[in-house]
């Protein structure tokens, strides 16, 4: 795999500049910044990757308001009690989008929140204190613990939520593929951990957020 001097020098060619460059990458929030979102948000985000997944995002965002309504703000301690009538009642409002496996996931995962947050102190810690050079050991637990939150669902909903991730997309996954470190999207354990490798890598040797070079590293293919 090529190293980070080469990353960098490519991305500084097409963009002209490190300033340029810079306003390009996103920037993740830290620990204590995590740590002091709420539960409530969290689940809701959990719930919106879970109904973006397959949708068009702006017809899933114009909805979310109403989402936040019917769901009692998210608060994973009422969310949790909304059984099977009740999500019954919620597919014939026609305000939201009715999808039964999509809504089941909501409660479940709200279970998910509370049990974390009950052995953690709060779901933000919980995903503060996951190390970044084991973060697809945190995709792997959000997709076994969670609801439809495998494949980039994880790390979407990461990415959304400011944690300091990587995301395997299309461009990402052509890129490592031109380097030679996985011919597919990585999703067997041998995979996922070259990647993580290759990424904690760049990190050491960059000091750089996952979540930068991944943004970098997407820059290096050609459209």
């Amino acid at each position: 795999m090529r190293d980070y001097k080469w990353l960098h020098e490519y991305c500084l060619n097409r963009f002209g500049s490190a300033a340029a460059l810079e306003a390009h990458l996103p920037v993740p929030l830290n620990a204590a910044q995590l740590r002091a979102i709420p539960d409530d948000r969290y689940l809701s985000t959990l719930a919106l990757r879970v109904f973006r997944a397959g949708l068009k995002h702006s017809v899933v965002d114009a909805k979310w308001p109403v989402f936040e309504t019917v769901f009692f703000g998210f608060d994973p301690e009422k969310v949790v009690l909304m059984g099977a009538e009740h999500l019954e009642r919620l597919m014939q409002d026609a305000r939201i989008i009715r999808h039964l496996g999509k809504l089941k996931s909501v409660p479940r995962n709200a279970q998910m929140v509370l049990d974390i947050a009950h052995e953690h102190g709060s779901f933000g810690a919980f995903i503060a204190d996951w190390p970044v050079t084991d973060i697809v050991g945190l995709w792997k637990y959000l997709a076994k613990h969670g609801h439809q939150l495998g494949g980039l669902s994880a790390p979407r909903f990461l990415r959304m939520v400011g944690k300091d991730t990587f995301v395997p997309s299309y461009d990402v996954v052509a890129a490592l593929n031109a380097q030679k470190l996985v011919d597919k999207a990585p999703t067997s354990l041998r995979d996922l951990a070259i990647v993580q490798n290759a990424f904690n890598q760049w990190h050491a040797e960059s000091g750089r957020p996952m979540c930068q070079l991944s943004q970098m590293l997407a820059f290096t293919v050609n459209h």
